[in-house]
Protein backbone atom coordinates (compact mmCIF):
# COMPACT_ATOMS: atom_id res chain seq x y z
CA UNK A 1 0.00 0.00 0.00
CA UNK A 2 2.73 2.17 0.58
CA UNK A 3 4.50 1.50 -2.57
CA UNK A 4 0.91 2.22 -4.08
CA UNK A 5 0.19 5.66 -2.63
CA UNK A 6 4.55 6.82 -3.20
CA UNK A 7 3.36 5.97 -6.75
CA UNK A 8 0.36 8.27 -6.71
CA UNK A 9 1.66 11.17 -5.36
CA UNK A 10 4.81 11.26 -7.45
CA UNK A 11 2.55 10.64 -10.42
CA UNK A 12 0.52 13.90 -9.41
CA UNK A 13 3.39 15.41 -9.04
CA UNK A 14 4.84 15.04 -12.08
CA UNK A 15 1.67 16.24 -13.61
CA UNK A 16 1.51 19.00 -11.51
CA UNK A 17 4.73 19.94 -12.90
CA UNK A 18 4.08 19.32 -16.38
CA UNK A 19 0.65 21.48 -16.22
CA UNK A 20 1.62 24.13 -14.58
CA UNK A 21 0.65 27.57 -16.44
CA UNK A 22 3.04 29.41 -18.78
CA UNK A 23 5.10 32.36 -17.90
CA UNK A 24 4.28 34.46 -20.18
CA UNK A 25 2.00 37.59 -18.73
CA UNK A 26 -0.90 39.03 -21.20
CA UNK A 27 0.04 41.80 -23.13
CA UNK A 28 -1.75 45.36 -21.72
CA UNK A 29 -3.87 47.41 -23.47
CA UNK A 30 -2.26 49.81 -26.40
CA UNK A 31 -1.07 53.06 -24.77
CA UNK A 32 -0.05 55.01 -27.65
CA UNK A 33 0.17 55.01 -31.66
CA UNK A 34 2.87 52.51 -32.71
CA UNK A 35 4.35 53.29 -36.29
CA UNK A 36 6.61 50.78 -37.73
CA UNK A 37 9.06 52.61 -40.19
CA UNK A 38 10.79 51.67 -43.36
CA UNK A 39 9.71 47.70 -43.47
CA UNK A 40 8.51 45.66 -46.35
CA UNK A 41 4.65 45.61 -45.81
CA UNK A 42 2.38 42.68 -46.87
CA UNK A 43 -1.12 43.38 -46.77
CA UNK A 44 -2.13 40.15 -48.28
CA UNK A 45 -5.29 42.47 -49.96
CA UNK A 46 -3.15 44.76 -51.82
CA UNK A 47 0.56 44.36 -53.70
CA UNK A 48 3.17 44.71 -50.75
CA UNK A 49 4.57 48.18 -50.10
CA UNK A 50 8.28 48.06 -49.73
CA UNK A 51 10.13 50.08 -47.58
CA UNK A 52 6.71 51.17 -45.89
CA UNK A 53 5.50 53.07 -42.55
CA UNK A 54 2.24 50.99 -40.67
CA UNK A 55 0.45 52.96 -37.66
CA UNK A 56 -1.90 51.57 -35.42
CA UNK A 57 -3.48 53.00 -32.41
CA UNK A 58 -6.08 51.95 -29.81
CA UNK A 59 -5.46 48.03 -31.57
CA UNK A 60 -6.64 49.52 -34.87
CA UNK A 61 -4.57 49.80 -38.10
CA UNK A 62 -5.14 53.98 -38.23
CA UNK A 63 -2.47 54.22 -41.57
CA UNK A 64 -0.16 52.55 -44.37
CA UNK A 65 2.03 53.30 -47.30
CA UNK A 66 5.06 54.69 -48.45
CA UNK A 67 4.28 58.61 -47.92
CA UNK A 68 2.68 57.91 -43.88
CA UNK A 69 4.10 60.81 -41.36
CA UNK A 70 3.62 59.11 -38.12
CA UNK A 71 1.76 61.41 -35.41
CA UNK A 72 3.87 62.95 -32.65
CA UNK A 73 3.62 61.43 -29.88
CA UNK A 74 3.63 57.85 -31.62
CA UNK A 75 6.38 55.28 -30.34
CA UNK A 76 8.58 54.43 -33.50
CA UNK A 77 9.84 50.95 -34.14
CA UNK A 78 12.92 51.54 -36.86
CA UNK A 79 11.87 48.14 -39.06
CA UNK A 80 14.49 48.77 -42.40
CA UNK A 81 14.89 45.19 -43.77
CA UNK A 82 12.35 43.41 -42.00
CA UNK A 83 8.82 42.94 -43.04
CA UNK A 84 5.25 43.08 -41.67
CA UNK A 85 2.66 40.75 -42.07
CA UNK A 86 -0.84 40.20 -40.68
CA UNK A 87 -0.97 37.00 -37.93
CA UNK A 88 -1.04 33.95 -39.18
CA UNK A 89 -4.02 31.88 -39.00
CA UNK A 90 -4.61 28.63 -38.94
CA UNK A 91 -8.08 27.33 -39.98
CA UNK A 92 -8.73 24.23 -37.59
CA UNK A 93 -6.71 23.08 -34.46
CA UNK A 94 -6.82 21.88 -30.90
CA UNK A 95 -5.03 24.64 -29.52
CA UNK A 96 -5.05 25.15 -25.55
CA UNK A 97 -7.76 21.92 -25.59
CA UNK A 98 -4.26 19.09 -25.96
CA UNK A 99 -1.50 20.16 -23.84
CA UNK A 100 0.51 16.38 -23.64
CA UNK A 101 -1.49 14.32 -25.79
CA UNK A 102 -0.13 11.04 -23.60
CA UNK A 103 -1.27 12.19 -20.39
CA UNK A 104 -5.73 12.09 -20.50
CA UNK A 105 -6.21 14.93 -18.03
CA UNK A 106 -4.55 17.13 -20.28
CA UNK A 107 -6.73 16.34 -23.53
CA UNK A 108 -10.15 18.10 -23.76
CA UNK A 109 -11.09 17.41 -27.37
CA UNK A 110 -14.36 15.63 -27.09
CA UNK A 111 -17.48 14.71 -25.10
CA UNK A 112 -18.98 11.36 -24.65
CA UNK A 113 -21.10 10.51 -27.05
CA UNK A 114 -21.55 11.09 -30.96
CA UNK A 115 -23.85 13.59 -30.99
CA UNK A 116 -22.74 16.85 -29.55
CA UNK A 117 -23.47 19.83 -31.21
CA UNK A 118 -23.79 21.67 -28.31
CA UNK A 119 -20.58 21.52 -27.11
CA UNK A 120 -18.50 24.72 -27.25
CA UNK A 121 -14.45 24.40 -27.88
CA UNK A 122 -14.25 27.81 -26.88
CA UNK A 123 -14.99 27.17 -23.17
CA UNK A 124 -12.16 24.21 -22.67
CA UNK A 125 -9.44 26.52 -23.92
CA UNK A 126 -6.53 26.74 -21.26
CA UNK A 127 -5.55 30.23 -22.20
CA UNK A 128 -1.86 29.32 -20.17
CA UNK A 129 -1.01 26.34 -22.16
CA UNK A 130 2.66 26.13 -23.54
CA UNK A 131 1.83 25.68 -26.54
CA UNK A 132 0.34 29.54 -26.76
CA UNK A 133 3.87 31.19 -26.93
CA UNK A 134 5.58 28.48 -28.96
CA UNK A 135 2.85 29.20 -31.82
CA UNK A 136 2.60 32.80 -31.73
CA UNK A 137 6.50 33.24 -31.45
CA UNK A 138 6.65 31.94 -35.38
CA UNK A 139 3.85 34.14 -36.35
CA UNK A 140 1.01 32.39 -35.66
CA UNK A 141 -1.35 34.88 -33.85
CA UNK A 142 -4.55 33.22 -34.51
CA UNK A 143 -6.40 29.95 -34.85
CA UNK A 144 -9.61 27.67 -34.81
CA UNK A 145 -10.35 25.89 -31.81
CA UNK A 146 -12.63 22.74 -32.94
CA UNK A 147 -13.96 19.65 -30.98
CA UNK A 148 -12.65 16.52 -32.95
CA UNK A 149 -15.11 13.52 -31.03
CA UNK A 150 -17.59 11.62 -32.20
CA UNK A 151 -19.90 11.49 -35.38
CA UNK A 152 -20.91 15.64 -34.57
CA UNK A 153 -18.28 16.91 -32.14
CA UNK A 154 -19.97 20.45 -31.83
CA UNK A 155 -18.77 24.42 -32.51
CA UNK A 156 -15.44 26.27 -32.84
CA UNK A 157 -14.20 28.95 -31.92
CA UNK A 158 -11.99 31.64 -33.45
CA UNK A 159 -9.66 32.72 -31.22
CA UNK A 160 -6.53 35.26 -30.76
CA UNK A 161 -3.49 33.88 -28.79
CA UNK A 162 -3.18 36.30 -26.12
CA UNK A 163 -5.62 37.12 -23.08
CA UNK A 164 -6.07 36.08 -19.32
CA UNK A 165 -9.10 34.17 -20.03
CA UNK A 166 -11.22 32.49 -22.79
CA UNK A 167 -13.13 35.31 -23.43
CA UNK A 168 -10.28 37.65 -23.83
CA UNK A 169 -9.28 35.54 -26.57
CA UNK A 170 -12.20 34.71 -28.46
CA UNK A 171 -12.81 36.95 -31.83
CA UNK A 172 -16.18 34.88 -32.57
CA UNK A 173 -17.72 31.93 -31.70
CA UNK A 174 -19.44 29.73 -32.78
CA UNK A 175 -17.33 30.02 -35.66
CA UNK A 176 -18.50 26.40 -37.32
CA UNK A 177 -20.59 23.28 -36.34
CA UNK A 178 -17.96 20.16 -36.54
CA UNK A 179 -18.75 16.91 -37.91
CA UNK A 180 -16.51 13.88 -38.81
CA UNK A 181 -18.05 12.06 -42.00
CA UNK A 182 -18.02 8.25 -41.77
CA UNK A 183 -15.83 6.40 -44.21
CA UNK A 184 -17.69 5.43 -47.07
CA UNK A 185 -16.26 2.19 -47.85
CA UNK A 186 -14.74 -0.48 -45.70
CA UNK A 187 -10.99 0.50 -44.61
CA UNK A 188 -8.29 -1.88 -44.29
CA UNK A 189 -5.30 -1.43 -41.90
CA UNK A 190 -1.81 -1.38 -42.07
CA UNK A 191 -1.04 -3.29 -38.84
CA UNK A 192 -3.48 -5.68 -37.32
CA UNK A 193 -6.68 -7.32 -38.90
CA UNK A 194 -9.14 -4.53 -39.60
CA UNK A 195 -12.80 -5.16 -39.11
CA UNK A 196 -14.94 -7.36 -41.59
CA UNK A 197 -16.33 -5.52 -44.28
CA UNK A 198 -19.78 -6.54 -42.82
CA UNK A 199 -19.13 -4.46 -39.23
CA UNK A 200 -17.70 -1.43 -40.73
CA UNK A 201 -20.61 -1.34 -43.34
CA UNK A 202 -23.04 -1.78 -40.52
CA UNK A 203 -21.35 0.91 -38.12
CA UNK A 204 -21.17 3.45 -41.82
CA UNK A 205 -25.23 3.02 -41.97
CA UNK A 206 -25.75 3.43 -37.94
CA UNK A 207 -23.85 6.91 -38.35
CA UNK A 208 -25.54 8.13 -41.25
CA UNK A 209 -28.89 7.85 -39.81
CA UNK A 210 -27.69 9.63 -36.83
CA UNK A 211 -26.83 12.14 -39.44
CA UNK A 212 -30.51 12.54 -40.39
CA UNK A 213 -31.99 11.72 -37.45
CA UNK A 214 -30.15 14.65 -35.94
CA UNK A 215 -30.40 17.83 -38.62
CA UNK A 216 -34.06 16.45 -38.95
CA UNK A 217 -34.20 16.98 -35.26
CA UNK A 218 -33.16 20.10 -35.36
CA UNK A 219 -35.03 21.06 -38.44
CA UNK A 220 -38.05 20.33 -36.54
CA UNK A 221 -36.61 22.16 -33.24
CA UNK A 222 -36.35 25.44 -35.51
CA UNK A 223 -39.94 25.45 -36.89
CA UNK A 224 -41.69 24.91 -33.32
CA UNK A 225 -39.05 27.79 -31.91
CA UNK A 226 -40.49 29.69 -35.33
CA UNK A 227 -43.83 29.03 -34.55
CA UNK A 228 -43.78 29.25 -30.69
CA UNK A 229 -40.65 29.75 -29.10
CA UNK A 230 -41.95 30.22 -25.83
CA UNK A 231 -44.26 27.40 -25.92
CA UNK A 232 -40.97 25.72 -27.50
CA UNK A 233 -38.89 23.57 -24.73
CA UNK A 234 -34.94 24.83 -25.14
CA UNK A 235 -32.69 22.40 -26.02
CA UNK A 236 -29.10 23.16 -26.33
CA UNK A 237 -28.33 20.48 -29.54
CA UNK A 238 -30.83 21.65 -31.09
CA UNK A 239 -30.33 25.55 -30.62
CA UNK A 240 -26.36 25.13 -31.17
CA UNK A 241 -27.06 24.36 -34.84
CA UNK A 242 -29.88 26.82 -35.42
CA UNK A 243 -26.85 29.72 -36.73
CA UNK A 244 -25.80 26.79 -38.90
CA UNK A 245 -29.36 25.64 -40.24
CA UNK A 246 -29.71 29.39 -41.10
CA UNK A 247 -26.51 29.97 -42.58
CA UNK A 248 -24.93 32.02 -40.00
CA UNK A 249 -21.88 29.65 -39.48
CA UNK A 250 -20.70 26.98 -42.00
CA UNK A 251 -20.45 23.35 -41.70
CA UNK A 252 -17.01 21.68 -41.41
CA UNK A 253 -17.25 18.25 -42.41
CA UNK A 254 -14.04 16.17 -41.89
CA UNK A 255 -13.14 13.64 -45.35
CA UNK A 256 -10.22 12.95 -46.90
CA UNK A 257 -11.98 10.13 -49.61
CA UNK A 258 -13.57 11.01 -52.88
CA UNK A 259 -16.45 9.12 -51.62
CA UNK A 260 -16.68 10.68 -48.66
CA UNK A 261 -16.41 14.19 -50.21
CA UNK A 262 -19.09 13.60 -52.60
CA UNK A 263 -21.68 12.24 -50.06
CA UNK A 264 -20.92 15.08 -47.82
CA UNK A 265 -21.73 17.91 -50.52
CA UNK A 266 -24.76 16.02 -51.45
CA UNK A 267 -25.55 16.11 -47.83
CA UNK A 268 -25.21 19.78 -47.80
CA UNK A 269 -27.22 20.69 -50.77
CA UNK A 270 -30.18 18.87 -49.51
CA UNK A 271 -30.00 20.46 -46.11
CA UNK A 272 -29.35 23.43 -47.92
CA UNK A 273 -26.25 24.46 -45.74
CA UNK A 274 -22.92 26.04 -46.10
CA UNK A 275 -20.36 23.62 -46.23
CA UNK A 276 -16.43 23.40 -45.23
CA UNK A 277 -14.45 20.28 -46.45
CA UNK A 278 -11.83 19.47 -43.51
CA UNK A 279 -8.89 17.59 -44.88
CA UNK A 280 -9.72 17.05 -48.81
CA UNK A 281 -7.10 15.01 -49.39
CA UNK A 282 -8.59 13.59 -52.73
CA UNK A 283 -10.30 17.21 -53.29
CA UNK A 284 -8.84 17.21 -56.76
CA UNK A 285 -11.13 13.99 -57.88
CA UNK A 286 -14.21 15.79 -57.67
CA UNK A 287 -13.07 19.60 -58.04
CA UNK A 288 -15.71 20.00 -60.63
CA UNK A 289 -18.45 19.11 -58.10
CA UNK A 290 -16.33 21.34 -55.17
CA UNK A 291 -16.45 23.96 -57.59
CA UNK A 292 -20.29 24.21 -58.93
CA UNK A 293 -21.77 24.14 -54.98
CA UNK A 294 -18.90 26.57 -54.36
CA UNK A 295 -17.30 24.03 -51.32
CA UNK A 296 -13.99 25.71 -49.89
CA UNK A 297 -11.42 23.31 -48.45
CA UNK A 298 -8.99 23.76 -45.39
CA UNK A 299 -6.34 21.36 -46.69
CA UNK A 300 -5.05 19.75 -43.61
CA UNK A 301 -1.53 20.31 -43.90
CA UNK A 302 1.03 19.70 -47.06
CA UNK A 303 3.64 17.34 -45.08
CA UNK A 304 1.50 14.26 -44.92
CA UNK A 305 2.47 10.93 -46.71
CA UNK A 306 0.42 9.58 -49.62
CA UNK A 307 -2.44 7.82 -48.49
CA UNK A 308 -2.35 4.82 -51.27
CA UNK A 309 0.37 2.79 -52.74
CA UNK A 310 -0.06 4.60 -56.15
CA UNK A 311 -0.19 8.42 -55.32
CA UNK A 312 2.85 10.17 -55.83
CA UNK A 313 5.24 11.03 -53.19
CA UNK A 314 4.27 14.83 -53.50
CA UNK A 315 0.30 14.44 -54.14
CA UNK A 316 -0.08 16.58 -50.96
CA UNK A 317 2.77 18.88 -51.64
CA UNK A 318 1.41 19.77 -55.02
CA UNK A 319 -2.55 19.21 -53.30
CA UNK A 320 -2.53 22.78 -53.00
CA UNK A 321 -1.33 24.05 -56.79
CA UNK A 322 -3.96 21.60 -58.03
CA UNK A 323 -6.71 22.93 -56.38
CA UNK A 324 -6.17 26.34 -57.38
CA UNK A 325 -5.84 25.40 -60.91
CA UNK A 326 -8.58 23.56 -61.07
CA UNK A 327 -10.75 26.45 -59.38
CA UNK A 328 -11.37 25.26 -56.05
CA UNK A 329 -11.57 27.81 -52.90
CA UNK A 330 -8.74 26.44 -50.31
CA UNK A 331 -6.78 27.17 -47.27
CA UNK A 332 -3.55 25.67 -45.64
CA UNK A 333 -3.59 23.97 -42.22
CA UNK A 334 -0.90 23.19 -39.92
CA UNK A 335 -2.23 19.29 -39.77
CA UNK A 336 -0.47 19.58 -36.14
CA UNK A 337 -3.53 18.01 -33.83
CA UNK A 338 -2.34 16.09 -30.55
CA UNK A 339 1.42 17.22 -31.56
CA UNK A 340 1.33 20.75 -30.72
CA UNK A 341 3.72 21.86 -33.61
CA UNK A 342 1.06 24.52 -34.62
CA UNK A 343 4.16 27.10 -35.49
CA UNK A 344 5.08 25.36 -38.33
CA UNK A 345 1.92 26.50 -40.37
CA UNK A 346 3.85 28.92 -42.61
CA UNK A 347 6.88 25.98 -43.73
CA UNK A 348 3.32 23.96 -44.76
CA UNK A 349 2.39 27.02 -46.78
CA UNK A 350 6.03 27.24 -48.08
CA UNK A 351 6.02 23.34 -49.15
CA UNK A 352 2.88 24.41 -51.09
CA UNK A 353 5.24 27.43 -52.75
CA UNK A 354 8.03 25.69 -53.54
CA UNK A 355 5.54 22.66 -55.40
CA UNK A 356 3.80 25.39 -57.86
CA UNK A 357 1.80 27.73 -55.77
CA UNK A 358 2.18 31.43 -56.30
CA UNK A 359 3.53 32.77 -53.07
CA UNK A 360 1.23 35.32 -52.37
CA UNK A 361 -1.43 32.95 -52.76
CA UNK A 362 0.14 30.49 -50.10
CA UNK A 363 0.38 33.47 -47.66
CA UNK A 364 -3.14 34.19 -48.32
CA UNK A 365 -4.06 30.44 -47.80
CA UNK A 366 -3.04 31.12 -44.05
CA UNK A 367 -4.12 34.42 -43.55
CA UNK A 368 -6.83 36.35 -45.33
CA UNK A 369 -8.41 33.34 -46.41
CA UNK A 370 -8.94 32.06 -43.43
CA UNK A 371 -10.73 35.38 -42.22
CA UNK A 372 -12.74 35.13 -45.07
CA UNK A 373 -14.09 31.54 -44.70
CA UNK A 374 -14.95 32.15 -41.06
CA UNK A 375 -16.82 35.49 -41.34
CA UNK A 376 -14.08 37.68 -39.59
CA UNK A 377 -12.42 39.15 -42.51
CA UNK A 378 -13.58 42.86 -41.30
CA UNK A 379 -11.50 42.26 -38.18
CA UNK A 380 -7.98 39.85 -39.08
CA UNK A 381 -6.31 38.34 -42.16
CA UNK A 382 -4.82 41.60 -43.37
CA UNK A 383 -3.52 45.03 -43.26
CA UNK A 384 -6.12 46.92 -43.73
CA UNK A 385 -6.99 50.46 -42.37
CA UNK A 386 -9.82 49.82 -39.94
CA UNK A 387 -8.85 46.22 -39.09
CA UNK A 388 -7.19 45.30 -36.03
CA UNK A 389 -3.42 45.32 -35.43
CA UNK A 390 -3.09 41.89 -35.36
CA UNK A 391 0.64 41.68 -37.03
CA UNK A 392 3.98 40.56 -36.21
CA UNK A 393 7.63 41.78 -37.53
CA UNK A 394 10.08 39.45 -39.08
CA UNK A 395 13.67 39.03 -39.95
CA UNK A 396 12.96 37.67 -43.38
CA UNK A 397 10.81 35.79 -45.80
CA UNK A 398 8.30 33.93 -42.84
CA UNK A 399 8.67 30.77 -45.46
CA UNK A 400 11.95 30.65 -44.50
CA UNK A 401 12.86 28.47 -41.86
CA UNK A 402 15.87 30.91 -40.30
CA UNK A 403 13.50 33.73 -40.23
CA UNK A 404 12.78 34.75 -36.70
CA UNK A 405 9.65 36.60 -35.48
CA UNK A 406 11.38 40.15 -33.86
CA UNK A 407 7.65 41.54 -32.50
CA UNK A 408 3.83 40.88 -32.63
CA UNK A 409 1.05 42.97 -31.87
CA UNK A 410 -2.16 41.62 -31.09
CA UNK A 411 -4.94 44.15 -30.99
CA UNK A 412 -2.47 46.29 -30.97
CA UNK A 413 -1.06 44.85 -27.47
CA UNK A 414 2.66 44.13 -27.81
CA UNK A 415 3.60 40.38 -27.50
CA UNK A 416 6.01 38.72 -24.88
CA UNK A 417 7.58 36.22 -27.38
CA UNK A 418 9.42 34.54 -24.62
CA UNK A 419 8.35 31.07 -24.22
CA UNK A 420 9.05 27.48 -23.24
CA UNK A 421 11.37 26.10 -26.52
CA UNK A 422 13.32 29.78 -26.08
CA UNK A 423 13.97 28.99 -22.51
CA UNK A 424 15.43 25.66 -22.59
CA UNK A 425 17.77 26.81 -25.87
CA UNK A 426 19.32 29.27 -23.43
CA UNK A 427 19.37 27.21 -20.35
CA UNK A 428 21.83 24.62 -22.01
CA UNK A 429 23.45 26.98 -24.04
CA UNK A 430 24.48 28.38 -20.71
CA UNK A 431 25.55 24.93 -19.09
CA UNK A 432 27.40 23.77 -22.40
CA UNK A 433 29.79 26.96 -22.53
CA UNK A 434 30.20 26.54 -18.71
CA UNK A 435 30.91 22.72 -19.31
CA UNK A 436 33.51 24.26 -22.27
CA UNK A 437 35.02 26.70 -19.49
CA UNK A 438 34.98 24.58 -17.30
CA UNK A 439 38.38 23.57 -15.50
CA UNK A 440 39.43 19.76 -16.28
CA UNK A 441 39.87 17.35 -13.44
Amino acid sequence: MKTVITFGVAAVLSLSTALRASDQIPAPPQARPIAIVGADIFPVDAPPIPGGTIIFDKGRIVALGRNVQPPADAELIDAKGKRVYPGLFDPVSDLGLVEISAVRQSVDTAETGSINPNVRAETAINPDSEHIPVARSNGVLLTVVAPTGGVISGSSAVIQLDGWTYEDLTVKAPAAIHMNWPAMRPQTRRFGPAEPDAEQNRRRDEQLEQINKTFDNARAYKRARESNASATPHDSRWHAMLPMLSGEIPLVVNANDVMQIQAAVAFAQRQKVRLIIDGGYDATLCAELLKKHNVPVIIAGTHRLPQRRGDGYDDAFTLPRRLSEAGVKFVIGSMDRFNGNYRNLPYNAATAATFGLPPGDALAAITLGVAELYGVADRVGSLTVGKDATLFIASGDIFEVPTQVEAAFIQGRKIDLSDKQKMLYRKYQIKFEQLKNAPRP
